[in-house]
């Protein structure tokens, strides 16, 4: 793409609100989101009440633009949870002993425009639909299955992140090899969510802008699956 081709792409303004938690591990509050991703999902949303959405909406998440995702430091038993949403959170519910320090909520207001050059971070569920043999004998789309090695994950990222050649599915392209793949633990729920098991990886790299419209909805709306539960969220600087 050449300069001039590049100056009639519109650049895309990405603007939302950023919560920045760090909580006690130990602290039963905290405790039982780590053990259980539907605690944690509550967790998460209890930030967002009285915005108009109603009780129980299974998109409320989706229309408030809530995504976040986690990192334990075992040694120093600190939780930092960064939670990022269209509206401002309120955590005045948060009990006080489970804060190791105040939260900090800043907003992001950042234009992007093609080439940019973006360092990313991001937890992912990484997923493909395993094919079958339909009633006719052709193959056709079957159960959704998770990547669990390096490999497989960086398939993933091929789709969604570009090859280093052709843009991904998020309007950016990236050379996966470059990328570093870390296998983090799945989360699950216990009953009456025992069905629930979530594969992550966490992605860490450099990107390349080329449509700025589909990277700032990537951004606002979150990459792959399990959104709810701590997947998704595209942090850059």
């Amino acid at each position: 793409m050449n300069d001039s081709s590049r100056a009639t792409i519109t650049p895309g303004r990405f603007v939302a609100s950023h919560s920045v938690l760090t909580l006690d591990a130990r602290h039963p509050y905290v405790a039982k989101s780590l053990v259980d991703a539907q605690d944690m999902h509550r967790t998460v949303m209890s930030g967002f009440q009285g915005w108009g959405v109603a009780e129980g909406s299974r998109d409320a998440r989706a229309q408030m633009g809530v995504l976040s995702t986690w990192t334990l430091d075992l040694k120093e038993a600190a939780l930092v949870l960064v939670v990022q949403s269209r509206v401002p959170a309120d955590w005045g519910h948060v009990p006080r002993a489970a804060l190791r320090d105040e939260p900090y909520l800043i907003t992001v207001d950042r234009t992007f425009r093609v080439g940019d050059a973006v360092v990313f971070r991001t937890v992912v569920n990484p997923t493909y639909n395993k094919p079958q043999d339909g009633p006719d004998g052709r193959m056709v789309r079957g159960k959704r299955v998770a990547h669990t090695k390096p490999d497989g994950v960086r398939k993933w990222l091929r789709r969604h992140f570009g090859d280093g050649r052709e843009p991904g599915r998020v309007g950016v392209t990236t050379d996966p090899d470059d990328v570093a793949v870390h296998m983090l633990p799945p989360v699950s729920s216990p009953s009456p969510h025992k069905r629930l098991r979530i594969a992550r990886a966490e992605l860490r790299g450099s990107l390349t802008v080329t449509n700025p419209g589909a990277f700032v909805t990537a951004l606002s709306d979150g990459i792959g699956h399990a959104r709810a539960y701590s997947c998704g969220l595209l942090l850059t600087r």
